[in-house]
């Protein structure tokens, strides 16, 4: 009876023991499949941090792509503005350079080109060298130069015997021979200058100076019959009105 309960006791030791056994394996391997999960997790989250720092430098390198080609386009930006400056430059250049040359042509043809000249009530075209050649004449009989005036006007006429400035070059160089008390010559120049343009508005002066000269000659005869002649003519003139004083003067 002893031994059989001996040998129960030891049969339910031993049950007991086999059962702390199963739960000490079934732990062990509860902690291997959390290890190895937790291993997995690891390995995914290293992955998946190697995938990010992977995209992450992808992106870095795109940035730095980007910021390259931004600095190009600002290098070919200033080339280009510094190309349109210089074209801007060059064509501002060539305008001026355009207008110097229209400029130089504008005054070569002034030189050249007829002029429309308004003189005495009369108009017509001169020469701009015809222009400057009777305004320098007169200019020199105003002066008091009654020789050199003298001379270019002469040398006006005989340039430019059709000149529209003719019929006054005559009356100015009869006045400038006058000057020179050049009496003969005045009268000849006088009465070209009347026989060319009876209606000029000088005439009157004309035809007074012509018997001034003949004055100045001795030539009462013919200084009276010009003065009657004047105000026969231009009776309405101022010069007919200095003619008839000057002919009640003469004896």
């Amino acid at each position: 009876m002893r031994r059989a309960c001996a040998v129960a006791a030891l049969l339910a030791c031993g049950t007991s023991a086999h059962a702390g056994l199963f739960d000490d394996d079934e732990a062990r391997r509860a902690i291997i499949d959390l290890r190895t999960r937790i291993s997995a997790l690891e390995d995914a989250s290293k992955a998946q941090g190697g995938q990010t720092a992977q995209q992450l430098q992808q992106l870095q390198n795109a940035l730095l792509d980007l910021t390259n080609q931004n600095e190009q386009l600002r290098q070919q930006i200033a080339q280009l503005r510094g190309a349109n400056e210089q074209l801007a430059k060059d064509l501002s250049d060539v305008q001026r350079q355009q207008k110097n040359i229209a400029q130089g042509v504008d005054d070569r043809l002034k030189r050249v080109e007829p002029q429309q000249v308004n003189l005495d009530g009369k108009t017509f075209m001169a020469d701009p060298e015809e222009i400057a050649a009777y305004e320098a004449a007169t200019a020199t009989l105003r002066s008091g130069d009654f020789d050199k005036a003298q001379a270019s006007l002469g040398n006006f006429l005989r340039r430019w015997p059709a000149s529209g400035y003719a019929d006054l070059a005559r009356y100015w160089l009869g006045n400038a021979q006058y000057g020179n008390r050049d009496f003969k010559g005045a009268i000849v120049t006088f009465k070209a200058f009347i026989a060319a343009a009876p209606d000029h508005a000088r005439a009157p002066e004309a035809e007074l100076a012509v018997a001034n000269c003949q004055i100045e000659l001795r030539d009462i005869k013919g200084a009276k019959a010009t003065l009657a002649d004047l105000m026969k003519t231009y009776p309405k003139s101022e010069a007919a009105v200095a003619g008839k004083e000057r002919l009640a003067s003469l004896k």
